[in-house]
């Protein structure tokens, strides 16, 4: 951002510079600044990324942005033109030359860790194992998912996952390292057929023979297979190999075969995949289920003993009755009766096994803050401190050892015998079986909510039925089919496919395929991997799974289809494009779970309230015992109140402090926004909605006041338009065939869907050959014909006056026609060497691109919600301006004829407009900024979308528009934009609901347990406030699992 402001004689320039990061970038930028003017004063801020310039006041401020740019610097108000995106890249390299942090990071390999972590029950622990890991050196990036427990972290070097691993067992929580990958890897675009390595389970190896004869048939493959981990001895079963697959002759089936035919009868061979995030969460979410319920069914055995002793006999019963005066007497030692010796004895197993986990989860809690070498300041250490394990284990520790002391007291005691018990050993135990409860409860819902993932990852197949030549000779699966009534009718071979006798199929693991292969896909059932539908075949198949639109799509020869997707027609064959996480499907789970990490604006302030959550509660504990304590000791309480023998009003005060320590309910806090982003995630997926930017994106998504919809390809269809009118202006000098061979070959360099219905319209047309080719974004493409000795030019009414072409009046007022008919026109231009060397008017075309079914409602939904729709285009005025009209978005909300690099200069400007629904506009005083949605889906979109507030990218679009989105609509239908919107306010209002919820809780429960309600004659008994908190958390997780009810028709109401 660059500000400047007048003085006498100078004025001064501030310029937001964001790669400013050590000294020498300081050097460099005062370096190259102060050549430009011998007055000029420059002064920069590694701190707030600022570089303060004091000029006169007739020297531009442009130029000092022009200045910093050639330096490599990137300026956050400079225009990125298109030349200035082509060249970001040289201008990186130029600034590493100097910057030594960037030279140092470029030189660094970087790593991605993934570990599995159980324990965690609301974000404040994910708080705390976040700090704990980012202030280890060289771990950056940190994210804690609590639902589906696991953590996420960049790191400099492979060996700092052991140290990210043991930072968070000693927090107290159970970690697993699940995988260690270079980023880079993971990052860039992978191609289909790669190197592949997998790991074999060999089964039945009963001697060290079996494994070197493993070894041994291996070897046969030479340099083709590359083993990563042999088989040395047979009680080590796994082996691990890497090769290129190159189906017939190089394949994961020929491998085995060589495997299995070592030893008669043959080995068994299977594939070992390792377990996924979410597999191996669910699995640590089974155990800690299981852990907590085996501490509550004991807990639960022993309430029932202490319930019958401790509240029926003791308090229920009237005096005189046997069995409570035999209850009451004291044994072994002056006053201690048998009750109290019998919940000793049944409350200490309970403290010290059921409750043993928030105990030691609290000691490693404590001491990761104490450990040495932690770099917290000592006040950070009093007031950042502890989770709601810590506040558990407080309230049970001080009931029950408190009970000790009074114990210890009673035998102190003269002996008497008054049917009262002193001690809350009863206390712990209730306490306890209700905290674990509501803990088990909680856990249950939790898991609940975290379903996205499992999902999608439930419609992978398990078999694929491979077509096999009889002549491969491979014998591995010995199964084949043949057709007989009972395949058709079970639909494993289709009557009117094609079966010859030189094909067979076999029923094969999807583990065991390979791109390349050919498999067929009975009706009614899904692909095993993506692929393309060979030649002579055709289908129909159901993608609702994927892209939430239920309805049928044809599918002709040539065409992808998806795992995931179902069979609907008749049986047919596909060539297999792209396996395992290559997939469109596992895409897909990758993009979901993405958006688990990333965090909506509203979680930070439940992140700061439980950050400090433990420390005041801590505190409001202890005074609300002193305060008790004072007014017991000052007699301004009445005597008949206290009714405890031993230890007085110290004791008899501690219940209000135990009440508060259990009362007190920070899980419901930090579980109020995870859990309903969690289930969010899944309904979006659910609707053909992937949600990449996550919570922020939702959070985006619900406040938005205008939309910018694309013209070609997302408010019409685009992938398929058509010429309609074709005119030849010089049918004497150019024949038909000649102009259409010379505009299918300028368009062939194109992947516009203009340059797409062009060369389709020219079909059989003379195959003219150019060279020389130029493109212009936006405008058009030239290149030189050296068999007809010209140069053409076809593009827009701009391209052709830029090169002279002259447009006569006959001539617009035809293409003005066209264009207000909703169509585009496209001009070609052929200037001939031998002559004037002038560029004339060849021939015009006109296509024509329907607009989207649902377009025109999807405006009049976004209308009544008082969000305002724009529409943008490279296209002309008229052209973009009719089809606006047709769907209801009027003429002074287009814009057309803007280049690719211009829409987000745009999109700024309309950010910057004050626009805002009256929905949002609460203080009309102060200056809102308009939010902006951008619809887009081609490559000319993806700096619009990533400059916009949510960036929405239809999913037939280009890569590029996918990965600039916020959000990826799978289906091409618009109104998913209204189930979007619809469902983020939905997400968005159960936030605050919950978050809302919570904290009425806390702010009511906190002071009864304090005792504000005493002077009534009532006080909350630590009990019954373990209740409550148990309830509290669940209610709050209860709440989001409440949002699965949506199902999206709401959204046209």
């Amino acid at each position: 951002m660059a500000t400047s402001t007048a003085a006498d004689v100078q004025a001064c320039t501030i310029i937001q510079v964001t790669n400013l990061h050590c000294d020498r970038c300081i050097s460099t930028v005062k370096l190259r600044l102060a050549s430009l003017h011998p007055a000029l004063s420059v002064d920069a801020s590694l701190k707030t990324q600022t570089v303060t310039v004091k000029h006169p006041k007739g020297f531009s401020a442009t130029e000092l942005q022009h200045a910093l740019c050639e330096a490599g610097f990137d300026i956050s108000s400079c225009e990125r033109c298109a030349d200035e995106i082509a060249s970001h890249d040289v201008r990186l390299q130029k600034h590493s030359e100097y910057c030594l942090q960037c030279r140092t990071e470029q030189t660094l390999p970087t790593f991605s860790v993934t570990l599995s972590v159980s324990g965690m029950t609301c974000s404040s622990c994910a708080i705390t194992i976040s700090e704990v890991i980012s202030r280890i050196s060289g771990v950056h990036n940190a994210t804690v998912n609590v639902l589906d427990g696991f953590c996420e972290a960049i790191i400099v070097n492979k060996d700092l996952a052991d140290s990210v691993f043991h930072a968070i067992e000693d927090c107290g929580f159970e970690a697993r390292i699940l995988n260690v990958e270079p980023l880079q890897d993971k990052e860039l675009e992978q191609p289909i057929r790669v190197q592949r390595t997998v790991s074999l389970r060999i089964h039945a190896m009963f001697s060290q023979t079996c494994a070197d004869k493993v070894m041994a048939a291996l070897e046969g493959f030479g340099d083709s297979v590359t083993i990563v981990k042999p088989v040395l001895v047979h009680t080590d079963p796994v082996l691990t190999i890497s090769y290129l697959p190159d189906p017939p002759n190089m394949s994961i089936r020929k491998i085995i075969t060589s495997i299995t035919s070592t030893r008669s009868p043959p080995l068994q061979v299977t594939v070992e995949r390792p377990p996924s995030i979410e597999q191996l969460a669910r699995a640590m979410q089974l155990r800690e289920r299981r852990h907590i319920w085996h501490r509550l069914l004991f807990a639960f055995i022993a309430a029932l003993p202490t319930f019958v002793i401790g509240i029926v006999y003791m308090s229920l019963v009237q005096d005189g009755n046997r069995f409570k005066t035999y209850l009451s007497e004291p044994i072994w030692v002056r006053n201690v009766s048998r009750a109290e010796w019998a919940l000793f004895f049944i409350s200490t197993p309970v403290m010290f096994y059921s409750a043993s986990f928030y105990h030691w989860r609290t000691l490693k809690e404590i001491y990761a803050i104490w450990r040495p070498g932690n770099s917290m300041s000592y006040l950070e250490r009093f007031t950042r401190f502890g989770t709601m394990n810590m506040l558990v284990s407080l309230g049970v520790s001080v009931s029950y050892f408190s009970s000790i002391g009074l114990l210890c007291l009673e035998t102190r005691t003269p002996g008497h015998q008054t049917g009262k018990m002193t001690t809350y050993f009863d206390s712990v135990v209730f306490l306890t079986m209700f905290l674990l409860a509501g803990r088990y409860t909680e856990a249950y819902c939790k898991a609940r909510t975290a379903d996205a993932v499992s999902a999608l990852a439930s419609l992978r197949p398990v078999h694929a039925y491979l077509l096999v030549p009889l002549a491969s000779g491979n014998e591995l699966f010995p199964t084949i089919f043949t057709r007989t009534e009972e395949d058709i009718e079970k639909g494993s071979v289709g009557n009117d496919v094609n079966f010859t006798s030189q094909t067979r199929i076999e029923k094969v693991s999807v583990d065991h395929l390979e791109v390349g292969d050919v498999v067929r896909i009975p009706s009614g059932s899904t692909p095993p991997a993506d692929g393309n539908i060979i030649s002579g075949h055709q289908g129909v198949f159901d993608e609702s799974s994927l892209t939430g639109e239920s309805k049928l799509i044809k599918k002709l020869s040539g065409d992808k289809v998806f795992a995931g997707t179902v069979n609907k027609g008749q049986p047919l064959d596909i060539e297999i494009q792209a396996i395992g996480s290559n997939t469109m499907l596992d895409n897909i789970i990758k993009v979901v779970r993405e958006g688990q990490t990333r965090r909506a604006p509203i979680e930070r302030v439940a992140d700061h309230i439980v950050r400090y959550f433990v420390p005041i509660v801590t505190a409001l504990a202890v005074i609300t015992w002193i305060i008790w304590l004072a007014l017991g000791f000052s007699n301004s309480l009445p005597l008949h109140d206290l009714d405890l023998e031993i230890g007085g009003w110290t004791v008899w005060s501690l219940q209000f402090a135990v009440a508060v320590f259990v009362v007190a309910c920070p899980c419901g806090i930090g579980l109020a926004a995870p859990t309903a982003l969690l289930v969010g995630l899944g309904l979006s997926a659910k609707f053909g909605i992937l949600a990449r930017g996550g919570g922020e994106a939702f959070q985006e998504m619900s406040q938005i006041d205008l939309v910018v919809f694309d013209k070609t390809g997302t408010v019409t269809e685009g992938g398929q338009p058509r010429v309609s009118d074709f005119v030849i202006l010089n049918s004497t000098l150019w024949s038909r065939s000649t102009v259409l061979g010379v505009a299918a070959e300028l368009e062939s360099i194109s992947s516009h869907p203009l340059a797409t219905a062009i060369r389709q319209f020219s079909g059989n047309s003379v195959n003219e050959t150019g060279s020389m080719f130029e493109e212009a974004a936006g405008k058009g493409l030239k290149a030189f014909f050296p068999s007809l000795n010209c140069t053409a030019i076809i593009g827009n009414e701009v391209w052709m006056l830029e090169h002279g072409a002259s447009i006569n009046s006959e001539l617009s007022k035809r293409l003005t026609i066209w264009k207000e008919e909703a169509k585009s026109v496209v001009l070609l231009a052929i200037q001939l060497h031998q002559q004037d060397a002038v560029f004339h008017i060849a021939a015009i075309f006109a296509v024509s691109d329907p607009v989207r079914n649902g377009a025109k409602e999807v405006i009049s939904h976004l209308n009544a919600l008082e969000i305002s729709s724009w529409m943008i285009s490279g296209d002309n005025f008229t052209t973009a301006s009719a089809v606006a009209r047709t769907i209801g978005i009027p003429a002074d909300h287009v814009i057309a004829g803007v280049l690719p690099h211009e829409k987000s200069l745009h999109i700024e400007r309309l950010q910057n407009s004050g626009f805002t629904r009256s929905a949002r506009s609460r203080k009309p005083h102060s200056k809102t900024r308009t939010i902006v949605a951008m619809v887009g889906d081609g490559i000319n979109d993806a700096p619009a979308l990533a400059v916009a507030d949510v960036g929405i990218a239809i999913g037939s679009g280009s890569d590029i528009a996918l990965s600039s989105a916020s959000f990826v609509l799978l289906s091409s239908d618009l109104r998913s934009l209204i189930t979007l919107y619809d469902l983020s306010k939905c997400i968005i209002n159960r936030i605050k609901f919950n978050f809302g919820w919570a904290l009425i809780y806390n702010m009511i429960a906190l002071p009864i347990a304090a005792g504000v309600i005493y002077p009534t004659g009532h006080r909350l008994d630590p009990v019954w406030a373990s209740l409550a908190m148990a309830l509290s958390s669940a209610s709050v997780v209860c709440s989001s699992l409440l949002l699965k009810r949506y199902n999206g028709v709401r959204a046209f109401n």
